[in-house]
């Protein structure tokens, strides 16, 4: 069956490293099965979670090519690519290999503090040169700076290429404010796991997750079922992996999934500085909530 662009379940992919910070690519490729097979709707390269702000270039054009030859077409692939400075991102956009890719992923401008002015110019700048439909990420927790509602619905009025927005301020108001005044077909998509459930009920369409990458099947079922509207079956699905979905959290992103990951035997948890491993408290706790879930 043909995936949606930006509906159901992304999975914000994590890059697995060897011990010696080396890009493991045969662990990535079992990951990219395992998550295809499991039912996921799409995937997200090189976003926050891929710990891509530690890469080189050449590391970050190897590894989307190898995602690319790896999904092999089986499901849409979103590029996260953003920065503080537009006339950069914007150049980076023109300059890069966009075959395999069907959607961009662009984040807020971060530390530069900008006015909504100058995020609703920054955003039309990279929709006027993107070959692909443009995805906007609000996570002001990240950058210090929020994307009003008001401006993210100017941008999908008069931005055609604009098609939605990754919306992870945990503002429910401002969630409810742009799902009720968003235009047809612009998408609306929970930045957040443990939000995804309450933002479906209110008509979003899906989610970008994190915890996806370690429980891709549960994930996708619930929001399957969510889309469906049988909020009645998503709801349990959503409480068995809702402690879960908090604590990978706990110790930063991506350093939780990537323990839970080498809890269930497929990674290495390998961090790049400045991130690191989680604490051992919080290793074992993940570990306990991880048994709880296989059990159900």
């Amino acid at each position: 069956m043909k995936k949606v662009l930006f509906t159901g379940t992304g999975v914000a992919l994590i890059t697995p490293f060897r011990k010696q910070e080396t890009i493991d690519f045969s662990k990535l490729e079992e990951l990219i099965d395992h998550i295809i097979v499991s039912g996921a709707d799409y995937i997200v390269a090189l976003g926050t979670t891929s710990e891509a702000a530690t890469m080189t270039d050449s590391e970050k054009t190897a590894l989307l090519q190898f995602i690319v030859e790896t999904v092999g077409g089986r499901l849409p692939i979103v590029l996260g690519l953003g920065g503080n400075n537009t006339r950069a991102v914007c150049d980076a956009i023109s300059t890069t290999n966009f075959d395999g890719i069907s959607g961009l992923l662009t984040v807020a401008p971060y530390y530069n503090k900008p006015q909504q002015r100058g995020l609703y110019e920054h955003f039309k700048s990279i929709a006027d040169v993107s070959p692909v439909p443009v995805l906007l990420y609000n996570v002001p927790g990240r950058t210090s700076c929020n994307i009003a509602a008001e401006t993210t619905l100017q941008l999908a009025a008069d931005c055609p290429n604009i098609a939605g927005i990754k919306e992870a301020s945990g503002n429910m108001q401002q969630v409810m404010e742009l799902l009720r005044n968003k235009p047809t077909g612009f998408k609306v998509i929970s930045g957040d796991d443990a939000l995804t459930f309450p933002m479906m009920a209110l008509g979003a369409s899906g989610v970008i997750s994190v915890i996806a990458n370690a429980y891709p099947r549960e994930m996708s079922e619930m929001v399957r079922l969510a889309l469906k509207g049988d909020f009645k079956k998503a709801l349990p699905i959503h409480f068995m992996l809702m402690p879960l979905m908090n604590a990978i959290f706990e110790e930063g992103n991506p350093s939780g999934v990537k323990a839970l990951l080498e809890i269930q035997g497929r990674i290495v948890s390998q961090l790049r500085l400045p991130l690191c491993k989680v604490s051992k408290p919080l290793y074992n706790k993940l570990k306990e909530l991880a048994a709880c879930v296989e059990q159900k």
